[in-house]
């Protein structure tokens, strides 16, 4: 895999009004591992290394079953440490530790992915984790991609602050037996998939040949597909100052996805989340679907193996493979912690080759630990394989998206998802939409380069 690498009124806007909202919500996890006191500023302590620690999931219901499975082998492993497990939905993790770094009540390690890094890292909720490492079995034994992608998200100071677990790559599923049915090649080429989603749509069968992500989440999926057809490899141009996802080949390659929308795919998907999404695609007879192998177990339980296939991003024409990069998830642990040294036990535990390899084949994704993603049920896992092959053969290169960016998360989605909405619509140019979005981008860029100097 290679890896292409001021806040404004408007970022003080946001801030005033997260701390406000946090303020006046009463967070509803309580009996976390510290006394309740902390906040973003509170150092915490080592603590003994024994005793009740907190573990806040952020993907609660999702992952609760392995999490908990996994807590009972680290108990029985270490007797002297209790953890306490709280599953938090992915939608609502950030808003409660924002909320409790306003408030109090902060747990001793959490789930923490590379999007929310930056917004953390910078209020100083997190305990910088790198002479942990340093002096840990799990030194050399980490996928350095993975490592290097938390670290760049972690604000600018150059601190890990999450250890990797997994990365959660995008892959194209699409219906094998719908392919060949109608005699069409596998859509390993940008080129095979438009040609794919024309053919195997029909209306007036309610058959469509892709399902497009309009919803939540839609941004970096549309930027996935733009970087993918353009084969531009950074998002910032040579001077680090303007992004470049209003190229103009970026914004012929939007106009040609947004296309796609009511033409190849349902006029539902305007709205679709990915759970919407998925449970469409598992449920009907749409030919291809973009997603990441989260959702690989969703489609063999509907689906059955012999059904689909789950490959890499479509290459270009000249055969280069381009994506953006997904968020690699990890754990953390937080400073105001009255007991990092267990918390750390912890994190040891869960990233170790057994745990982490359990973990990555309940999720479908591909492991942090390098022993771990030697194991055998990858190899059973044609989609998980053939992500980890390519992020790892040097046939995919990574535009890295700016999850440094505090104002990143907003920019991506309340600001602009509606407007991706208005371009499916056709009641805004791919050019305004991208245009607007690359002015922000490089106003909040501006203003952290201001920041960091």
């Amino acid at each position: 895999m290679k890896i292409s690498n001021r806040r404004s009124s408007t970022g003080r806007r946001r801030t005033s009004a997260a701390v406000a909202l946090g303020a006046v919500l009463a967070l509803t996890v309580t009996a976390c591992g510290d006394d309740g006191s902390g906040a973003g500023g509170d150092k915490g302590a080592e603590g003994s290394g024994t005793g009740k620690i907190t573990f806040w999931d952020n993907n609660g219901g999702v992952r609760t079953a392995i999490w908990k499975e996994i807590i009972a082998d680290f108990e029985k492993a270490n007797p002297e440490i209790d953890v306490e497990y709280v599953g938090i939905a992915a939608t609502e993790y950030q808003s409660k530790v924002d909320t409790a770094l306003q408030g109090g009540g902060l747990p001793d390690v959490g789930g923490i992915g590379a999007s929310m890094l930056a917004g953390f890292s910078a209020q100083k909720a997190l305990a910088p984790l790198d002479d942990r490492l340093g002096k840990s079995p799990l030194d050399g034994k980490l996928n350095k991609d993975m490592i290097e992608s938390l670290r760049a998200a972690g604000g600018g100071d150059d601190k890990l602050y999450s250890v990797p677990t997994s990365a959660n790559n995008g892959v194209l599923y699409y219906r094998t037996d719908l392919f060949e049915k109608a005699g069409l090649e596998e859509p390993t080429s940008w080129e095979r998939f438009f040609k794919a989603a024309e053919k195997l749509s029909n209306k007036g069968k309610n058959e469509f040949g892709y399902t497009i992500r309009g919803g939540a989440g839609s941004i970096a999926q549309a930027l996935d597909a733009m970087y993918g057809q353009s084969g531009i490899t950074t998002f910032w141009d040579s001077t680090g100052e303007k992004s470049t996802v209003n190229d103009p080949k970026n914004v012929e390659a939007l106009e040609k996805y947004a296309a796609l929308f009511k033409k190849v795919t349902p006029a539902a998907d305007l709205n679709n989340d990915f759970t919407k999404m998925v449970a469409q695609w598992d449920s009907g007879t749409i030919g291809m679907l973009h997603h990441n192998l989260g959702s690989y177990q969703d489609h063999v339980k509907a689906l059955g193996d012999d059904a689909f296939r789950g490959i890499p991003q479509p290459t270009g024409p000249d055969g280069a493979r381009v994506q953006v990069s997904n968020p690699v998830d990890g754990l953390g642990v937080f400073q105001s912690s009255k007991n990092k040294d267990a918390a750390w036990k912890f994190i040891e535990y869960a990233v170790s080759a057994e745990a982490n390899s359990k973990f990555n084949e309940s999720a479908g994704q591909v492991p942090a630990n390098l022993d771990a993603a030697k194991d055998d049920w990858i190899q059973k896992a044609e989609p998980t394989k053939l992500a980890a092959d390519a992020l790892s053969d040097g046939s995919t290169t990574i535009v890295q998206l700016p999850y440094y960016l505090p104002d990143w998360n907003t920019i991506s989605k309340a600001d602009n998802e509606p407007n991706f909405q208005k371009v499916l619509l056709g009641d805004m140019s791919a050019k305004d939409f991208l245009d607007n979005l690359a002015e922000q981008l490089n106003e909040a860029q501006a203003e952290w380069q201001e920041q960091m100097a």
